[in-house]
């Protein structure tokens, strides 16, 4: 079976060179010449020799995703649909922006999860992506867009697309290494965001594995309500998992953000407002406030403009750093809980 070498990070690009008796930095070299120079014929690697090279070329690919459909939304943003090899379907999302440009990548093939409001959770479960499949999800971005503006393009990675995150650590890390490493793509630790419903025990996993920025789901001030919205937190309480991400951000001074969907008449009045003061009141982070993109038969639906910018208000004075996140690419069903796929 041949090795897809988009699987491996630095350091299991070493084990794999010194296995075949060649020295470790070969490691830092193949890197360079997949992730930032895009090359996936062995025989272009210059620096490597004829009997390496022709190694490579016979037990290694390079293959990420095929993209099957790319669709753009009239504010620039644009969807790709995605095959996998074993013909299931993801979705990656660009977001272009004045002064950054995100990529949201998927991490599982659908979502066991189930949150009331997002599409993605409505179509099942597969699988975990692999390393190269999450990684591959860059590789092509950054080449499909360097080729409209002949230079580098993603500056923000976040895995924020479809599945859960930490429900793949296994695959996860590898990918967020490689995106770290000054050899692939150079990306700053606060440019890349895992976001996460707050799985407690692989949170702590996270914790010790990685620096990578963390965003979590939060979406309701109490446990009643995120129960009803997020059957997750029946088993992950707020009681709980708050606590947890005070530590993490004591401990590490890691960028914690969060993530709250404002859902008209269900999470977005005052006292909604008061009680997340009240649950943030000793954690240091950013509150994201999201306008609910529900799809069209959803019996969720956004606030009013006035509501939203009633609850950021309460926020902003009670000293927050709040934004109210511009909805984009609704119109393709890219937006944030639209993302869906199809599986096989």
């Amino acid at each position: 079976m041949l090795i897809n070498l988009l699987d491996y990070d630095r350091t299991k690009l070493e084990k794999f060179f010194l296995t075949l008796g060649e020295k470790p930095f070969r490691a830092g070299q193949l890197l360079k010449w997949i992730h930032q120079l895009g090359v996936t014929d062995f025989s272009l690697m210059t620096n490597f020799g004829l009997k390496l090279r022709s190694y490579l070329s016979e037990h290694t690919i390079i293959a990420p995703p095929q993209i099957v459909t790319r669709q753009k939304s009239q504010d620039h943003t644009e969807k790709w649909l995605l095959k996998l090899a074993d013909g299931n379907h993801i979705e990656t999302v660009f977001i272009p922006e004045a002064t950054r440009d995100t990529l949201c990548v998927s991490t599982q093939v659908g979502c066991q999860l189930n949150c009331a409001f997002c599409a993605t959770g409505k179509i099942g479960y597969q699988r975990n992506l692999t390393t190269a499949e999450i990684i591959g999800q860059l590789w092509l971005a950054e080449r499909t867009l360097r080729n409209d503006s002949k230079k580098p393009v993603i500056t923000n990675v976040v895995l924020m697309g479809m599945g859960e995150p930490l429900l793949n650590l296994t695959n996860v890390v590898p990918a967020i290494n490689i995106m770290f490493d000054d050899l692939a793509y150079g990306l700053a630790k606060r440019r890349v965001t895992l976001s996460t419903v707050g799985l407690i025990p692989e949170l702590l996993q996270l914790r010790e594995l990685s620096e990578v920025s963390l965003a979590i789901s939060l979406h309701a001030p109490n446990d009643e309500l995120r129960s009803q919205l997020m059957p997750i937190n029946k088993k992950y309480p707020l009681t709980q998992l708050i606590p947890i991400c005070e530590k993490y951000f004591r401990d590490r001074r890691r960028h914690i953000t969060i993530e709250y969907a404002l859902i008209a008449d269900i999470n977005d009045s005052d006292l909604h407002a008061r009680q997340l003061i009240r649950l943030l009141s000793h954690l240091p982070c950013k509150i994201n406030l999201i306008p609910i993109n529900a799809g069209d038969n959803s019996p969720y639906h956004a606030p009013t403009q006035a509501r939203i910018d009633r609850f950021r208000k309460l926020l902003m004075q009670a000293g927050f750093n709040t934004i109210t996140r511009k909805t984009r690419g609704s119109d393709i069903a890219a937006a944030c809980g639209q993302l869906a796929g199809k599986l096989q």
